[in-house]
């Protein structure tokens, strides 16, 4: 990742979760990763996705929370109340988060008894266009 990249990420992911104080540095073990941060904390990290022939980007974040308090989790921690959970019909271990109307990501039980989530995001080239 180039610092270039590491910016319209930064950018992507701040509008993402309506929070302006969010940081995206670069992994200092791994020039094709990134650490994102909300204040000192570390709370996710974002990988290029290659595969296809076209660059992408993945955003992974664990929630050390129960389904329970997943929402008010995360609105607390980007101090954003616009983001929602939606369920996702049928499928019992996981949901979908949401700013506002925009779909972010998909959020998955790590576990059978859903103790913990992980926060999965695809950061797509034309995402970050006008960032």
């Amino acid at each position: 990742m180039d610092k270039t990249e590491l910016r319209k990420l930064q950018a992507f992911v701040r509008k993402s979760f309506s929070n302006e104080t969010i940081r995206v540095t670069l992994d200092p073990k791994n020039t094709e990763a990134a650490a994102v941060h909300l204040g000192e904390r570390k709370i996710a990290n974002i990988t290029v996705d290659d595969e296809d022939g076209d660059r992408s980007f993945a955003f992974e974040m664990k929630i050390p929370v129960g389904r329970e308090v997943l929402q008010e989790y995360l609105r607390r921690l980007f101090e954003a109340d616009s983001l929602t959970i939606v369920s996702r019909g049928r499928k019992q271990d996981s949901v979908e988060l949401n700013n506002g109307e925009d779909f972010l990501g998909v959020i998955s039980a790590d576990d059978a008894k859903g103790s913990s989530y992980t926060l999965q995001i695809a950061v797509l080239d034309f995402d970050l266009e006008d960032m």
